[in-house]
């Protein structure tokens, strides 16, 4: 059927369909330019110019293969997440209106929570130990990770990246003044606050410490994921039978509901 020749045509339900398909082509195939998407609209019986495929993309701004192959921040990471953790500084003030520094890291792929550590003052020797730390814990839990991914915070020194880097773990820096290219962490911080840290007056270090280990635990094992099919990180068995109970986590402010083994 040829959609080349006359413009009445391009108007008809058949013309809408054919020009949902060149959309849907060029989406998935990023590399493919105007010939090699017309080569695959002749395979299917559907006589189109390269022309007109250009003219169809150009409103939806799509550009033209060299350009639109291109692989975005967003298709890196989705690639290698299950490869690749990310870590972040986030700050607490305690109750003593003192600032505590809270350096995590996070598994991209199960969404795995870690906690490195609070400081008050998290200087390169500080943040180099917690960097030893994880790596030991990666290592004995034998988590394949090859990536670590980080903005460019002045507290990520040299000496904390080769801590990675010794272990065949290369360093990716987010792109400046681009909060979203650590998406992931950022999500988690967003949730640390709203459901844990907004509820609670922080007394110290050491109350902070107990506060967010309590909550990654929960995070990790009990709390459902709507990105990961509403498991968890660690999915726990569910059990079809058995007596329903009900576990407070920090004091009452979360709840999580299992079953007793039968």
């Amino acid at each position: 059927m040829d959609f080349s020749a006359t413009r009445s045509r391009r108007t008809s339900k058949a013309w809408r369909e054919i020009e949902a398909l060149i959309l849907q082509i060029a989406r998935e195939n990023p590399r493919m330019g105007y010939d090699k998407i017309q080569g695959e609209l002749m395979k299917l019986g559907f006589v189109v110019d390269p022309t007109t495929v250009k003219n169809v993309l150009r409103p939806h701004r799509l550009m033209p293969a060299p350009q639109r192959g291109r692989s975005s921040w967003r298709t890196f990471l989705k690639h290698y997440r299950q490869q690749m953790i990310a870590c972040d500084f986030f700050t607490v003030e305690t109750l003593q209106l003192q600032t505590l520094y809270v350096l995590f890291f996070i598994e991209l792929g199960p969404r795995r929570v870690h906690l490195a550590g609070c400081a008050t003052h998290p200087d390169n020797a500080w943040a180099t130990q917690q960097a030893r730390q994880l790596v030991w814990q990666l290592d004995e839990s034998r988590i394949p990770m090859c990536l670590l991914i980080h903005d460019r915070d002045s507290k990520f020194t040299t000496s904390f990246d080769q801590v990675f880097v010794s272990e065949g773990i290369d360093i990716v820096q987010t792109p400046f003044r681009a909060p979203r290219a650590n998406a992931v962490a950022e999500r988690w911080v967003r949730s640390v606050r709203q459901v844990c840290l907004d509820h609670l007056l922080i007394l110290n270090q050491g109350h902070l410490t107990r506060v967010l280990k309590e909550y990654i635990d929960y995070y990790n094992v009990s709390r459902p994921h709507q990105g990961l099919d509403q498991q968890a990180p660690f999915p726990r068995s569910r059990c079809p039978q058995g007596v329903i109970r009900c576990r407070d986590v920090l004091g009452g402010i979360l709840h999580d509901y299992y079953r007793d083994a039968a």
